[in-house]
């Protein structure tokens, strides 16, 4: 089974990390990527730019309303996902917990809905 995993942190808390710790933490996703690769889990990741980029679409009565930004004030954002295949849900949440942003932010399991 499929699962999404949606990492959320405070982008205010990593704006004022210094380069040392960006280069850990981007150290500890390239081990933590490498690791599911190689044990046949990864289907996909990617990094998401800051809420500051994001449009919200909305319709209502027939009309598109598009407002900058996220849909809701929070102390975490998305900043990214990975599409990881697990056996069940137990072993999904084993491979969030092992995203580092989990020890400062926390990671959302998700099952997929498969289309068909």
């Amino acid at each position: 089974m499929q699962y999404l995993l949606l990492i959320y942190a405070s982008e205010a808390e990593e704006a004022r990390m210094n380069e040392a710790a960006i280069s850990a933490i981007l150290g500890e996703y390239h081990e933590f990527t490498q690791s599911i690769i190689a044990g046949g889990q990864f289907k996909g990741a990617e990094r998401l730019r800051p809420v500051t980029t994001a449009s919200t679409v909305r319709v209502r009565n027939g009309k598109t309303v598009i407002t900058d930004g996220p849909f809701a004030e929070t102390r975490e954002q998305l900043g990214g996902y990975y599409l990881v295949e697990a056996k069940n849900l137990d072993e999904a949440t084993a491979i969030a917990a092992r995203i580092p942003s989990a020890k400062m932010g926390s990671i959302e399991v998700r099952p997929i809905w498969p289309m068909s």
